[in-house]
């Protein structure tokens, strides 16, 4: 009996190792990033659009796709830096040019799964005293916002939803890859464990198993 009772032990911790990893959720929404002039790697924003100040001469990216969280956020692709994107803009005095990169995504992180609109970069004249968000709304219009100031679309993309959670939808990304291709910021991917059923099944297994033991033992006796 006791035997036994170990046979099917092991046998339904096998299979608790077997039980697939449960999708992280992920959501589907504009992520903000910033460069500097000299054409440096894209960095996450530690600000909103509508608090950050870019100065004369940086680049400002905006990517939508579906993300976990800001570690697991995609980065706008294309490689072109502040003097390519402004080239045909002169500076004057009292306003400042920000070099605005637009990447729209992928179909695989359209709602609707059509092809979005291509990458654009375009190239703000503004106040020295702007913000990331006047810069876009320099060259982007129509931008969309939610009660909370989160922005929802750009140039009216897309023309609905705002940050829409996304259940295991993040596993549908790639790896971690560079600014010249659909790359995403470093980050863990997810993870998940057993069934609460087959963890209940198991100890009631284990239960009768070890009453079955205790029986022998008591008739032997």
């Amino acid at each position: 009996m006791a035997r036994l009772l170990l046979v099917v032990v092991v046998g339904l911790f096998a299979a608790l190792g077997a039980v697939p990893a449960q999708a992280a959720d992920g959501y589907r929404y504009w992520s903000f990033w910033q460069r500097g002039g000299d054409g440096g790697s894209w960095a996450y924003a530690t600000q909103g659009p509508s608090s950050a100040r870019p100065d004369d001469g940086d680049m400002i990216g905006f990517r939508f796709a579906v993300s976990e969280d800001s570690n697991d956020a995609t980065r706008p692709r294309g490689m072109a830096d502040f003097a390519a994107v402004c080239a045909d803009t002169p500076a004057t005095d009292g306003t400042k040019r920000v070099a605005v990169v637009i990447d729209f995504g992928t179909a695989a992180d359209a709602a609707d799964h059509r092809t979005p609109p291509a990458p654009r970069t375009e190239c703000a004249r503004v106040g020295a005293d702007a913000s990331a968000g006047e810069a876009l709304a320099a060259v982007a219009k129509p931008l969309r916002y939610n009660s909370a100031a989160l922005l929802c679309a750009i140039s009216g993309y897309p023309e609905s939803g705002c940050g829409d959670k996304m259940s295991g939808s993040v596993d549908a990304h790639a790896a971690p890859k560079g600014d010249g291709d659909d790359g995403k910021a470093d980050g863990d991917g997810a993870s998940g464990g057993p069934s609460a059923g087959l963890i209940g099944g198991l100890a009631a297994v284990v239960l009768l198993g070890a009453a079955a033991v205790w029986q022998a033992r008591r008739r032997r006796a």
